[in-house]
C-alpha cells in the first residue's frame, strides 16, 4: 500500500492531581475548547470534551502519527500550563500522571459521545474511582489498585 489510513476512534480519561484544586464549572468550558486546540494541533479531532472538577473524558479520532501516550503527555502539559496563566486559582494546579485509554468502535461511536456528554449526571451516583475501575474491568485491563490514585 502507497498510503498510510487510518481512523482511531480513542476515549481518553485522566484526573487532577489529588492535592490539586479542582476545576471550577464556570471555567469548565474553556478549558475543553482549549483542550479541542491542543487535540488539532496533534493533527487529531475532538469529538467530544467533558469532565467534572476532577476529571476530563476526551472523545477524538486520533492521528496515525503520534502515540498515545505522547498525545496524552502534550493534553496534559499544554492545559496544566495554560489553566496556571488563565486565572491564579489554578497556580497549583495539575494532572495526576497516568490516563487511561479505551479503543471505540464505530458502532459504539454514539452510546460514548452520549456517555461523555452527560458526566455530571453519571457521578451523582457513581465516583470517578468506581467508574475508571469499570472500564478497566470492561476491557480487561490488568492494573494494580495500589497504583491508580498514587500521586
Amino acid at each position: 500500500m502507497s498510503q498510510s489510513l487510518s481512523k482511531l476512534y480513542i476515549h481518553i480519561v485522566f484526573h487532577i492531581k489529588n492535592h490539586s484544586c479542582v476545576i471550577r464549572d464556570n471555567d469548565k468550558a474553556a478549558l475543553f475548547a482549549y483542550i479541542g486546540s491542543i487535540i488539532k494541533d496533534n493533527e487529531s479531532s475532538p469529538i467530544i470534551i467533558n469532565g467534572t472538577g476532577n476529571h476530563v473524558h476526551i472523545f477524538c479520532i486520533m492521528s496515525k502519527n503520534i502515540s498515545l501516550s505522547k498525545f496524552v503527555e502534550e493534553i496534559k502539559r499544554h492545559s496544566s500550563r495554560w489553566l496556571k496563566v488563565f486565572n491564579v486559582y489554578y497556580k497549583t494546579f495539575a494532572w495526576q500522571g497516568g490516563y487511561g485509554g479505551f479503543s471505540v468502535s464505530p458502532s459504539l461511536f454514539n452510546k460514548t459521545k452520549q456517555y461523555i456528554s452527560n458526566q455530571e449526571c453519571h457521578h451523582q451516583k457513581l465516583t470517578i474511582a468506581d467508574e475508571y475501575l469499570l472500564f478497566l474491568k470492561e476491557y480487561e485491563i490488568e492494573f494494580n489498585e495500589k497504583y491508580l490514585w498514587a500521586e
